[in-house]
């Protein structure tokens, strides 16, 4: 992630992205779409595998969430844990 201080009071940037063939378009702050980018390096994955895969958990839940809900609640989550393990 670039550690130059972000923009955080930006409004969200619409992207369109393909989950299992299909066409979207997600709006998240760009921080989020920053973290979420970062993540999917981390990982080693492309940005619509990794969003495909909080999609699958997102629609697994008792009540789903919108997908960039599920998005940012996704990255908060990770961040967290990140944090437990440094802890």
């Amino acid at each position: 992630m670039d550690l130059e201080k972000p923009e955080i009071f930006h409004p969200p940037v619409k992207r369109s992205i393909t989950i299992a063939a299909h066409q979207t378009s997600i709006s998240l702050e760009p921080l989020f779409w920053d973290l979420l980018k970062d993540a999917a390096e981390q990982r080693g994955l492309p940005l619509n595998a990794l969003v495909a895969r909080i999609d699958v958990e997102r629609i697994a839940a008792a009540q789903p969430p919108g997908l960039a809900t599920a998005i940012r609640l996704w990255l908060t989550n990770d961040l967290l844990g990140k944090i437990t393990q440094a802890d």
